[in-house]
């Protein structure tokens, strides 16, 4: 990893003081991505605290390992989906956590990577698999699912408001080839959305490649797991950290923290980065961080 741009974690001074890693300490860290949280719980718990990384990740899995093979048997890691959190934990006889962090956002390594088909900032083929073993690509949805069922990803993961006439462009234009490539898709969007309609700030595609990438990966699904599943493993006084960067997210974490009994929240509202972080890390400036603590 010579690009030091590429693995700033976000709001690493907030996670650490609120997750407050302590020597003897066991953490999990549900989204290890290129390990810059992990690498910082590990420095702040001693030399005894132990992280285990979950990534489904290969290409990121081995480039965290890397990154932490310095801190020897204190990091563990898991190949795996934070979904499978409370399985896996169990399996490795780890079922007293002291803290648990998820940063939702997509890996820079990821978004960075034309191939991967995350962006349109370059023409590639349509992919967004976060686990590249996984069978469906964000190609196979965006030319098998009806018109409606393209309209109900894009409003519901995407919260686009021209969701139904996207969809609509998009079933029109692959009847004359199919649609395979994020160049095709986004200048489709472009085409669907009215001018007076168009976001000023970003563009005009961006939701609707937010929604399939949630599609894709299933994230929402994973997400509501983890937070039905994770509280369990946490021991009285041990932490939930949770980075979000969008409202769907934030919202199901913020509700999901309400609603559970064995959980305090310790942020009412949102912990957002600094205008300083922002100015050096510009993809830090969506992200949301919510804590809640075991009774």
């Amino acid at each position: 990893m010579t690009d030091k741009k590429i693995h700033l974690p976000v709001l690493p001074r907030e996670v650490i003081d609120w997750l407050r890693p302590h020597a003897k300490g066991i953490y999990v860290d549900g989204t290890l991505g290129l390990g810059g949280h992990t690498e910082l719980i590990l420095q702040n718990s001693g030399t005894d605290g132990r992280v285990f990384g979950f990534e489904w990740d290969a290409q990121a899995a081995q480039l965290a390992a890397e990154r932490l093979a310095g801190f020897g048997e204190r990091f563990h890691l898991i190949p795996a989906s934070y979904a499978e959190m409370l399985a896996q934990c169990q399996a490795q006889g780890a079922e007293q956590i002291d803290g648990i962090l998820l940063d939702l956002g997509v890996s820079s390594l990821q978004f960075d990577s034309p191939e991967r088909g995350f962006s349109f900032q370059s023409d590639a083929p349509l992919d967004m698999r976060m686990n590249r073993s996984q069978p469906i690509t964000a190609a196979e949805l965006i030319n098998r699912l009806s018109q409606d069922e393209l309209a109900d990803v894009f409003y519901n993961y995407g919260e686009e408001r021209q969701a139904r006439r996207i969809a609509r462009f998009i079933v029109e234009a692959r009847l004359v080839q199919p649609v395979n490539t994020t160049r095709q898709l986004a200048e489709i969007v472009r085409q669907a959305i009215p001018f007076k309609y168009q976001p000023k700030k970003i563009h005009p595609a961006t939701l609707v490649f937010q929604a399939l990438r949630i599609a894709v990966n299933r994230e929402l699904d994973n997400l509501a797991k983890v937070l039905a599943e994770a509280p369990s493993l946490l021991t009285p006084g041990g932490r939930i950290c949770i980075i979000t960067f969008h409202s769907l997210e934030d919202r199901m974490v913020k509700q999901a923290f309400a609603k559970n009994a064995s959980l305090h929240v310790l942020t009412k509202k949102p912990v957002l980065p600094s205008e300083e972080e922002i100015y050096a890390n510009p993809r830090s400036r969506s992200a949301k961080l919510r804590v809640a603590e075991k009774l």
